[in-house]
């Protein structure tokens, strides 16, 4: 009895200041003017700069970039707005309001720092910042897609009319690097599919500089064969049909190859590859160089993805080499790009033992170690401080729904967790691994980011200005987390929000959602955004919302999802089914 008097003093206390909460509206979720802000306190365009001690920051999305000194805090502009536009205002044809809009709009920096970039009325153009010279670097009706900088800042490559291009930022020189392309042959530009299901949503750009600056390796689509489907384009007023190369199962890919083109002469070679059967109808999914520049890395796989090439090119050669290959009895994921080190060896993130983990190979792609290891995962690996030794990765280490930066030595030795509060955390270092941005969420906070130390993880700052929530005000009932069995025992993650006075004796209507997909988790310790606050809406109407992972949707490894090859759903529904079970006793 005395344990249950705190507990009723508790909930007495309690009561009155839900009441004084107030409830959630539809409005207040989904209105398109009155709706709740989701957004949380996240820094807009940070990006690191070269020398470590510095990165670029926008105060707001119309805000100018600023320089910031990391330590300090000290900002100063990275272009000055008025010396911006009078250059701006030099270049013929060029209105003052399009000129004033340049200094406001978004751009990117080049990776020497000695310039940017920026579009205005669908053409390129670019300021020198030690010159406070702006130039107009292409002029055509059609437009130019997937832009980037050289690595020395003296190029712009660039896709028109599916032709890979190349300008000279200085004198305005434009080449033309492609002479083929076609509404169905595509040079350094990925179809819907390739940028949808291999390389990511809304990356449409294929082609990679070299880290001298010399050359660009691209890919070349052809959709030959490929049948169309007809898309409604809902986003219009008018809405009209259009046709998108789109295979579907048992149709025929695009067929895709490598050329590496020198931008000095023009001339391309074709990446000489593995000799694949036909049959296997090879994806080309991570194109990459060595940090020298002397060889292409590319990775392929064969259309059902039971296996992974790891392939060199090396221009000027006859033959690609095969480094590694990753094979399942399911299937591979890609999993990015090796990660190169001083010795010419390499960090690859791998899931051949049924859980994804880091390995260092020989620049040969002999297996040197393990460097992680256990029952659990590696979410993302951010790279080596090879001066003293440690690999920086995120991972849900020490449960299913909290997601953390750790560091361990090289020699898989010294695993150290960098971040404490409970949540989801994923990082931006900067070059030497000294100083990282760390952007954090938990099921009722919204994203924050702030600056800190490698060393201690010692904060330094908040990287933006920490809003006060508009949610403050607002009844938010617990998310609760929790394990529940499986009809052969294996614990499912879960998590539950109940109804305002949850009387355990009554019956209510379940809201189950979950996505199932494999290792893609719905349960986790994270922001949910407009969701969360739909879920909420309905528990403080009378619903239990129930949020529940499959086990081969919950990332804990991809061993747990590779029984679901060739039987998709039924294993899926078997461990909803029982969760359901488990809620109605």
């Amino acid at each position: 009895m005395k344990r249950l008097l705190p507990l009723l003093l508790f909930l007495v206390l309690l009561s009155p200041a839900l009441a004084q909460q107030k409830r959630l509206t539809l409005d207040d979720v989904y209105h398109p003017e009155k709706r709740l802000s989701v957004e949380g306190s996240t820094p807009i365009g940070f990006r690191w700069l070269k020398d470590g001690e510095h990165y670029l920051q926008r105060a707001d999305r119309s805000a100018p970039l600023f320089k910031v000194n990391a330590l300090t805090g000290e900002r100063t502009p990275l272009a000055e707005a008025e010396q911006m536009e009078a250059a701006f205002k030099k270049i013929p044809d060029l209105k003052d309001n399009e000129a004033r809009n340049a200094t406001r709009g978004s751009f990117t920096l080049s990776p020497d720092e000695s310039g940017l970039f920026l579009y205005i009325k669908e053409d390129i153009y670019y300021y020198n910042l030690a010159r406070r010279q702006a130039r107009r670097l292409t002029n055509s009706t059609a437009l130019e897609k997937e832009t980037d900088f050289s690595p020395d800042g003296k190029h712009v490559a660039f896709v028109r009319d599916n032709n890979l291009y190349v300008v000279d930022v200085e004198r305005g020189r434009e080449k033309q690097l492609t002479k083929d392309g076609s509404a169905r042959r595509l040079n350094g530009i990925l179809d819907w599919v390739y940028q949808e299901e291999v390389y990511g949503r809304g990356d449409y750009r294929a082609f990679w500089w070299s880290p001298d600056s010399t050359r660009v390796v691209f890919l070349q689509l052809d959709e030959t064969g490929v049948p169309t489907f007809p898309v409604v384009a809902q986003t219009e007023v008018d809405p009209e049909l259009e046709q998108e190369y789109y295979p579907q199962a048992g149709d025929p890919n695009p067929k895709v190859r490598l050329g590496v083109v020198t931008i000095g002469n023009g001339e391309n070679q074709w990446v000489e590859g593995v000799k694949y059967r036909p049959e296997d109808e090879i994806l080309i999914v991570r194109v990459s160089w060595t940090p020298d520049g002397r060889a292409v890395i590319y990775q392929v796989q064969n259309r059902e993805q039971t296996w992974l090439d790891l392939n060199s090119f090396e221009p000027g050669r006859k033959s690609s080499r095969t480094l590694l290959r990753e094979t399942s009895q399911a299937w591979v994921d890609v999993t990015g790009l090796p990660i190169w080190l001083e010795d010419g060896s390499f960090l690859w993130q791998s899931a051949r033992s049924g859980y994804s983990h880091i390995y260092h190979h020989a620049g040969d792609g002999k297996l040197i170690k393990a460097v992680t290891t256990g029952d659990w995962s590696v979410a993302n690996v951010y790279g080596a401080d090879v001066a003293n030794g440690w690999v920086y990765f995120a991972a849900r280490q020490e449960n299913a729904v909290d997601q953390h930066l750790y560091r361990i030595k090289l020699d898989g030795t010294g695993l150290t967790r960098l971040t404490e509060k409970a949540g989801s955390h994923s990082a931006n270092f900067n070059k030497a691994f000294t100083l990282f941005a760390d952007t954090w969420s938990d099921v009722r906070t919204p994203q924050q980011a702030a600056l800190y130390r490698t060393e201690k993880t010692e904060q330094i700052r908040p990287l933006a200005e920490v809003r006060e929530s508009t949610l403050k005000d607002f009844l938010l009932l617990p998310v609760e987390f929790m394990q529940v069995k499986a009809a052969d025992g294996f614990p499912l993650e879960a998590s539950m929000i109940k109804p305002p006075d949850f009387d355990a004796s009554r019956q209510y209507p379940v809201l189950v959602y979950t996505y199932a997909g494999p290792q893609a988790p719905t349960v986790g310790n994270r922001w949910g955004g407009r969701t969360y606050l739909w879920h909420q809406f309905l528990a403080q109407q009378g619903y239990i919302i129930w949020e529940i992972d499959p086990r081969s949707a919950s990332a804990k490894s991809a061993a747990l999802a590779w029984p679901i090859h060739r039987n998709l759903g039924e294993l899926e529904l078997r461990d909803i089914e029982a969760s359901l079970e488990w809620l109605k006793k």
